[in-house]
């Protein structure tokens, strides 16, 4: 199911109809003040961009405006793990335009959060933010301690490792799950590993044994999505 509602129309009769809105992005350049004020009049959080971010967002082609349904936007460690779906863990990965581009894929499957166990200076989240296309705006992002996060966690974790025995379809990753990768050299951490319920690896035939993060990322979240639409 898509997470967007696309255009004027289509987004103010599912707001006069009540349907459950969580954020809006208008297009600066437009007159938007109709949904803004109505928006504001409901407590919906209101985002503003340009056209050329609004065209790269739509599903549809370009459009004034765009609503984001079904993911909440914000959330705490604790919140994020009350709500359904895959939550991803960036496990040590340190390089900050790796992470934006794993934020970046982590929404656009649909993922209901993104957690980082690595802190990051200001400048280093605004190089997060600006790779993955300002899609922090849209996800969740946590950061969080390694303790705190598996104390926190209440479903499957499933690993992309190495060490893994099997391939990412060759294993559930529908429902409420954790899917975790760890940086390119390090790998994922032995505490992480521990405890994992699943280890799976990505198929490597070539000389160097690793793919980089986005890459290990996309073929977990298809493979996700694949596996619900056949259901």
């Amino acid at each position: 199911m898509s997470l967007q509602i696309t255009g004027e129309e289509d987004v103010l009769d599912a707001l006069k109809k009540g349907v459950e809105i969580k954020l809006v992005l208008v297009d600066r350049e437009e007159d938007c003040s109709e949904i803004i004020e109505l928006c504001n009049s409901m407590d919906i959080r209101v985002v503003e961009g340009s056209s050329t971010d609004l065209w790269r967002m739509s599903a549809n082609g370009h459009q004034k405006l765009l609503a984001l349904i079904e993911r909440e936007p914000l959330g705490t460690l604790e919140e994020v793990f009350e709500r359904e779906g895959a939550i991803w863990l960036f496990d040590g990965v340190e390089y900050a335009p790796n992470l934006g581009f794993g934020v970046r894929t982590a929404e656009v499957s649909g993922a209901t959060a993104v957690i980082i166990n690595v802190s990051k200076t200001h400048e280093e989240r605004r190089t997060i933010r600006r790779a993955s296309m300002r899609a922090t705006r849209f996800i969740p992002v946590v950061y969080a301690t390694t303790e705190e996060i598996l104390a926190a966690c209440n479903r499957r974790i499933v690993v992309a490792e190495d060490v893994g025995g099997k391939a990412p379809w060759q294993t559930d990753l529908t429902g409420d799950v954790l899917l975790v990768v760890g940086a390119e050299n390090a790998g994922v951490s032995k505490e992480v590993l521990a405890a994992a319920d699943e280890i799976v690896r990505l198929p490597m035939p070539g000389f160097i044994p690793s793919y980089n993060l986005q890459v290990a990322v996309s073929a977990l979240a298809i493979e996700r999505i694949r596996q619900i639409q056949s259901e």
